[in-house]
């Protein structure tokens, strides 16, 4: 290490211990920076939650039980987004008539949310238009059906491909054609959600306004079904559309993202045509549903047709430099399903909110309601049977909630329960952060239960050991940081030294033995190697690191430590790791077992 990186180590290092951790991510209020969302101090914001979206009567998500324990269950398991459903027919019963009182009722459940370092997303929901089509959304005196019978009644999602009454309806919106007293169905729309905005404009725990769940095309539907082309027509009446409640918002609320989603046949695999909104807090929220997961879920055919969802979502996002948010996915208990797509979403540093936190007699959904829950019953405590655990232990995992700089890759592998984050420093957008800007990690305990240790490369551990968010500064001068986080004890790893180049090659790390008896003491060799113009070849002077010793490698690359392990480590791994410039740290693991009795 040069005097210049031990200089800078020596002095994070005593800030560490002088300057206490800031408190949790975000600092609201939120914005963006291009395709990312940003908090007030210009660091990235991933985020991590659910939907609650209560479709009957009276609308209001506290009508299920949701309420301040839920909102504190959800905060232990590092979530930080909930996607808060507004039933426009609750908004406005009677033409021009807005209900305070259930507005008053979602500000209660916004701020509970809050409290606990949660923002909302509140989004006008709709599936099938309305009741009488065996769905939710518009008020009643906004139905203009032409007096087509509302048959066949096939339900959701079929009725928006058999119901003629259901798509006509759907048309005079499009067409802004007069309702009562002669005012445009659209501009009756966008009027109500002005007085959202109105209401909601200076709550700083509201991430943003979704403008509608679904736009389903009406008659016109069949073009945007082409997985080539999509439907730019109607994709030009949903911009038009997007733009003018957005206009009707920026009136009351200049601040606020704003949310607009493709057709839902994008939520299949049809690309978009629409916007961008032409407003500084334009935002794009996108979701994906595989149209034929199989018998299983997650079939290969399932895997093609999600990837070229979040394809056409990142393409999207880079045309128009709004930020994405998948609002929706899921609904389901498939493991493998729900573990590829959140991996995908690492994978393209998108946040989410899956689909959804309870059952809740929703008529809209696919199969029995209560699969598509995590807490079965929001009005009961959510502890032991009323949470689906093994669901959780999937959707519960490590991610940056605010990056300190741009984000250029994570992700959790659920099987060894290592988080990998690497991020340059510069600030999303441009300029520079301010000094001492932290990154926050969210390290539930779901995934470590006994605690963890992180490797730090470029910066310094802000938070104390076990933290449920991990706290993480850039050194002086340092462009890039990469951390990694694994299971155990608590132990600390930390260097000015930034990581090597993205690309680089991987260390491959083997030892030998690979487990051993508490007690012996054991001669260790390990073997360091990298892949070179497609070869394994020996990597000479790397540092090799393994219970609290340290060796370099020849120019074959080999080391040997010995090292005696107590009775106190047994049943356990310990991991090995070798370090070279240049090139991916490498790991292996050793298990310790019991000793031998006499």
């Amino acid at each position: 290490m040069s005097l210049r990186l031990l200089i800078c180590a020596v002095v994070a290092g005593l800030l560490a211990v002088a300057t206490p951790a800031a408190s949790a991510a975000p600092a609201l209020p939120l914005g963006h920076a291009g395709r990312f969302v940003t908090d007030a101090q210009g660091r990235v914001v991933i985020l991590h939650g659910y939907n609650m979206v209560y479709k009957r009567p009276p609308y209001a998500p506290d009508a299920t039980g949701f309420g301040d324990d839920d909102a504190a269950f959800l905060a232990a398991e590092g979530y930080n987004t909930v996607r808060v459903g507004v039933i426009y027919k609750a908004v406005e019963p009677a033409p021009g008539v807005y209900d305070d009182a259930y507005l008053a009722r979602i500000a209660n459940t916004v701020d509970t949310l809050g409290r606990h370092g949660i923002v909302s997303m509140l989004d006008f929901h709709q599936d099938l238009y309305n009741e009488t089509f065996q769905g939710e959304g518009w008020p009643d005196w906004a139905v203009q059906d032409d007096g087509l019978p509302h048959e066949p009644k096939s339900g959701f999602p079929a009725n928006y491909l058999v119901m003629p009454a259901l798509q006509h309806a759907f048309d005079h919106f499009w067409n802004n054609d007069p309702g009562p007293g002669g005012v445009g169905l659209q501009d009756r729309y966008a009027a109500a959600w002005r007085h959202v905005a109105d209401r909601f404009g200076s709550n700083r725990s509201v991430l943003g306004y979704e403008l509608m769940n679904e736009p389903w095309p009406g008659t016109a539907w069949q073009p945007c079904a082409n997985p080539s082309t999509g439907c730019p027509a109607f994709d030009a009446t949903l911009t038009a559309f997007a733009k003018r409640s957005t206009a009707a918002i920026r009136q009351v609320d200049r601040r606020t993202l704003v949310f607009y989603e493709p057709a839902v046949l994008f939520n299949f695999g049809a690309p978009t045509n629409a916007g961008p909104l032409g407003d500084p807090g334009g935002a794009f929220a996108f979701h994906d549903y595989c149209l034929s997961p199989g018998p299983s879920g997650h079939d290969s055919s399932c895997d093609t047709f999600d990837d070229t969802v979040f394809a056409n979502a990142a393409g999207h996002a880079a045309r128009t430099q709004e930020p994405n948010l998948l609002t929706e996915f899921g609904a389901t208990d498939d493991a493998i399903l729900l573990g590829k797509m959140v991996a995908r979403a690492d994978r393209n540093m998108v946040g989410w909110q899956e689909w959804h936190y309870c059952g809740c007699s929703d008529p809209t959904t696919s199969g029995p309601g209560d699969t598509q829950a995590i807490v079965l019953d929001p009005s009961r405590p959510p502890t032991g049977s009323n949470v689906k655990s093994a669901k959780l232990a999937i959707l519960s995992r490590p991610y940056p909630q605010a990056v300190a700089g741009t984000p250029e890759s994570f992700g959790f592998d659920p099987d060894t329960h290592r988080f990998d984050l690497r991020y340059r420093t510069a600030r999303a957008g441009g300029g520079a952060l301010a000094s001492g800007a932290l990154t926050e990690i969210a390290l539930p305990a779901r995934q470590y239960p006994r605690g963890y240790d992180v490797a730090v490369e470029g910066g310094t551990v802000r938070s104390r050991a076990g933290a449920a968010t991990l706290q993480v500064a850039a050194c002086a001068g340092v462009r890039e940081v990469g951390v990694n986080v694994t299971s155990g004890t608590g132990r600390v790893r930390q260097t000015c030294t930034p990581p090597p180049p993205l690309g680089a090659a991987l260390i491959h790390l083997s030892a030998s033995p690979r487990s051993t008896r508490a007690g012996r003491r054991v001669r260790f060799a390990f073997l360091a190697r990298a892949r070179v113009n497609g070869r394994l070849r020996p990597v000479k002077g790397a540092r090799i690191r393994f219970g609290g010793r340290n060796a370099r490698t020849d120019r074959r690359g080999r080391a040997v430590i010995f090292k005696r392990f107590g009775a106190s480590h047994r049943n356990r791994r310990y991991t090995a790791r070798a370090f070279a410039r240049n090139l991916r740290t490498g790991h292996v693991s050793v298990r310790v077992r019991a000793s031998r009795r006499r």
